[in-house]
C-alpha cells in the first residue's frame, strides 16, 4: 500500500500541543457519553474466545508503542516479521499470535496517520501472502491515543477481519480472550482512558472466567502499567480498578457484602493463578516480580514499538506490596545519562523555540505602544536609570503586557505536572519556572535594548532579531532546564522530559513461548534503530532495504515452571484464607 513516511511527532510544537489537547477533551466526551465498548456488545452479542488449543507448542509476539516514526516503527516491524530470531545461540521463531498492546498510532488516530505510521510500515515489512494457509494472528488494544476519536478507526482496522501486513485481525471487540494451550489463556482487557472497565466488558470476562478450570493459567494484557502509576500519582486509581477485575472477575473472590460479614465460601475462590501481566504506554521495558515463594508473578511493561522512549531511572526499585524491579532497558544510568538532553530542548523543537521568541516579540510591542509622551526602548536603550522604575512607570499603561505576562504565567504554571513528584515540591518547582519566564522576558528586554544601541541611536531592526533569537532560545532552555529538575529531583514530567528529545533508541519487544512444562519470555531489545532504510519494489507496493537492525536479550529469558505454579496453589490458598480472616 502507498504511504508516507513520517518523522517522529515533536510533541513540543505548539500545533500539536493545541490539536492533542482538543483531541483529549473530545475523547473524554466520547467515553463519558458514547463508549463504543457498549454498542460493540450490543452489536455483538455472544462472543465466544478464541481457540488455539490445536497446537501443542505457540509463540506469541508482545509489542506496544508503536506507530510513530517511520525508522523506529519499521525496524520493529521488520524484527517482528523474520521466520525466526538467534538469541543466546537459541532460535526463537515469529509469533502465531501478534498482540499490540495500545497506542498503536501517534499523535491521533486519524486514518491517514495509521496509514502512515502503522499499517504502511507493516505491510512493507510483511507483505500479504493470501496463499499462505497458517498466517499469524492480530489482537490489539486500544491505548489511550487510539480512543482520541472514541475509537472510531481503530474499530475499522483491527475488529473486521482485516489484514495488518501477513497478519490476520481475529477479533471482534477491542478485548479479547484467547484459549490457549495447556490449560493457559491469554485475555486483553480494554480499560479506555483511566476509566472503568464497562459492564458488558466485565460480563464478557464473568462468562469467560465460568469455563476455567481447576489449575488455569492467565496471561492479562492491558495498555497501563497501573503498578508504577500508582506509586508515581496518588490519586491514581488505575491499580485500585486492574485489581478489580483480578480479584472479583477473574479469581471470582467474594462480593463487597460478603467480605463486610467475614464470609468467603470456597466456590467464590477458583484454583487458578495470574502468571503475567503484560502491558506497554511506558515506552521502555521494565519488569517487576510479585513476593511469593514458590514462583513469582511477573509484571512486563514492553512499550518500546516505536515511540520515543520513556525514561526508567524514576521507576520505583519497591513497591507497596513488596512487588520488586528487576530489570530496565534503557539501564538506569543510561537513562540519567539521556535526560540531559533536555538542555537541547531548543534544538530538539525549533517551533517551540519561534513561539517563544514570538511571544516575547509581541509583548515588546505592547510595552513600546503604552507610554504616549515618551519611546519607552529608546529610553530604556539610550538613557541610562533604574529600568524597575521605567517599568512601574511604563506598565500602568500597558493592560495587553499585563494581560500577555498573566497568559505566560499561567499556561507555564497549568503545565506542571501536579499529579506525582514529591509536592510540595512540584507547586515550588511549578511557581519559580512561571515567574522565572516572565522575569527573563524583562531581562532579555533591557540587554537587547542596551545592545541595539548603535553610533547614539537606536537600531530597531537589531533590537528584533536579538529579542527574537535569545528570547526563544533562552526561554527553551529554561524549559528544558525545569524539565531536567523536575524528572530528576522532584519526580515529575517523566513523560514531558521524555518526550522533548525524542530518543528513537531503546526499542523492545517480548517473544513468548508456551509449552506443556512452561512459559518462557524472551524480552528482545533493540539499542539503536537502523535509520539507512532505502525504497525499493513500487510506489503501490514499496519495501525496504538496510539495516541490520541489531537486537539482543534485554536479560536472560524469564521461565516460569507450570509444575511450581500449580504446587503453590494449596500454598496460596491457605494464605489468601489467613490474609482474610
Amino acid at each position: 500500500m502507498k504511504f508516507e513516511r513520517k518523522q517522529m511527532v515533536d510533541w513540543y510544537n505548539p500545533k500539536q500541543l493545541a490539536f492533542t489537547a482538543t483531541k483529549t477533551v473530545v475523547s473524554g466526551i466520547f467515553g463519558n457519553f458514547a463508549d463504543r465498548r457498549e454498542m460493540q456488545a450490543a452489536l455483538d452479542p455472544g462472543l465466544k474466545p478464541h481457540d488455539v488449543t490445536e497446537k501443542d507448542e505457540i509463540w506469541i509476539d508482545f509489542i506496544a508503542d508503536l506507530g510513530d516514526g517511520f525508522n523506529a516503527t519499521y525496524s520493529m516491524a521488520h524484527l517482528l516479521a523474520q521466520e525466526h530470531l538467534i538469541v543466546s545461540d537459541e532460535k526463537i521463531q515469529r509469533g502465531d499470535i501478534l498482540i499490540m498492546g495500545g497506542d498503536q498510532v501517534y499523535p491521533t488516530p486519524e486514518l491517514e496517520e495509521y496509514d502512515n505510521r502503522l499499517r504502511g510500515p507493516y505491510h512493507a515489512a510483511f507483505p500479504l501472502n493470501k496463499k499462505e494457509k497458517s498466517r499469524p494472528l492480530l489482537f490489539a488494544l486500544p491505548g489511550n491515543h487510539d480512543w482520541y476519536d472514541g475509537l472510531t478507526n481503530f474499530l475499522r482496522l483491527f475488529t473486521q477481519e482485516r489484514t495488518l501486513g501477513n497478519w490476520q485481525s481475529k477479533q471482534r471487540r477491542s478485548y479479547f480472550a484467547i484459549k490457549l494451550p495447556h490449560n493457559t489463556w491469554l485475555l486483553g482487557i480494554d480499560v479506555q482512558l483511566h476509566a472503568d472497565i464497562d459492564h458488558p466488558q466485565l460480563c464478557y470476562f464473568k462468562e469467560v472466567a465460568q469455563t476455567f478450570a481447576d489449575n488455569d493459567k492467565i496471561i492479562l494484557c492491558t495498555a497501563e502499567p497501573s503498578w508504577v502509576f500508582q506509586s508515581m500519582n496518588r490519586n491514581d486509581k488505575s491499580n485500585e480498578r486492574l485489581n478489580f477485575f483480578i480479584n472479583r472477575i477473574l479469581f471470582g473472590a467474594a462480593n463487597e457484602e460478603e467480605e463486610r460479614a467475614g464470609i468467603l465460601p470456597e466456590k467464590q475462590k477458583r484454583k487458578i493463578e495470574l502468571i503475567a501481566i503484560l502491558t506497554g504506554d511506558m515506552h521502555h521495558y521494565s519488569r517487576y516480580e510479585a513476593e511469593g515463594d514458590l514462583w513469582k508473578r511477573q509484571l512486563i511493561t514492553a512499550g518500546g514499538g516505536g515511540a520515543f522512549m520513556h525514561c526508567t531511572h524514576t521507576l520505583p526499585t519497591k513497591l507497596a506490596d513488596g512487588t520488586t524491579l528487576k530489570s530496565a532497558f534503557p539501564p538506569l544510568d543510561t537513562s540519567k545519562a539521556l535526560v540531559w538532553r533536555n538542555l537541547l530542548l531548543p534544538f530538539y523543537s525549533l517551533w517551540f523555540t519561534i513561539f517563544f521568541g514570538g511571544f516575547h516579540l509581541l509583548t515588546a510591542w505592547f510595552l513600546q505602544l503604552g507610554n504616549k509622551e515618551t519611546v519607552f526602548l529608546q529610553n530604556v536603550g539610550m538613557v541610562p536609570g533604574d529600568f524597575l522604575l521605567q517599568l512601574t512607570q511604563n506598565l500602568p499603561y500597558n493592560p495587553p503586557v499585563l494581560i500577555l505576562n498573566l497568559i505566560l504565567w499561567i499556561g507555564i504554571w497549568r503545565f506542571t505536572d501536579t499529579q506525582s513528584g514529591k509536592s510540595p515540591w512540584t507547586y515550588i518547582a511549578g511557581f519559580v519556572h512561571a515567574t522565572l519566564q516572565v522575569v527573563l522576558f524583562y531581562w532579555l528586554y533591557l540587554l537587547n535594548a542596551r545592545w541595539s544601541v548603535e553610533a547614539g541611536s537606536l537600531n530597531i531592526v537589531r533590537f528584533i532579531v536579538g529579542l527574537f533569537v535569545s528570547g526563544g532560545l533562552a526561554s527553551s532552555l529554561l524549559f528544558g532546564l525545569y524539565l531536567f529538575v523536575s524528572i530528576n529531583w522532584v519526580g515529575n514530567h517523566i513523560t514531558e522530559a521524555s518526550s522533548s528529545f525524542r530518543w528513537e533508541g531503546y526499542k523492545n519487544f517480548l517473544r513468548l513461548k508456551l509449552t506443556a512444562d512452561g512459559l518462557t519470555i524472551y524480552p528482545v531489545g533493540v539499542e539503536k534503530i537502523a535509520t539507512n532504510w532505502k525504497t525499493t519494489g513500487t510506489e503501490e507496493n514499496p519495501s525496504f532495504e538496510g539495516g541490520p537492525v541489531n537486537y539482543e536479550l534485554i536479560e536472560p529469558p524469564i521461565y516460569i515452571s507450570f509444575a511450581q505454579v500449580t504446587a503453590a496453589q494449596p500454598q496460596l490458598k491457605s494464605e489468601r484464607n489467613e490474609q482474610h480472616h
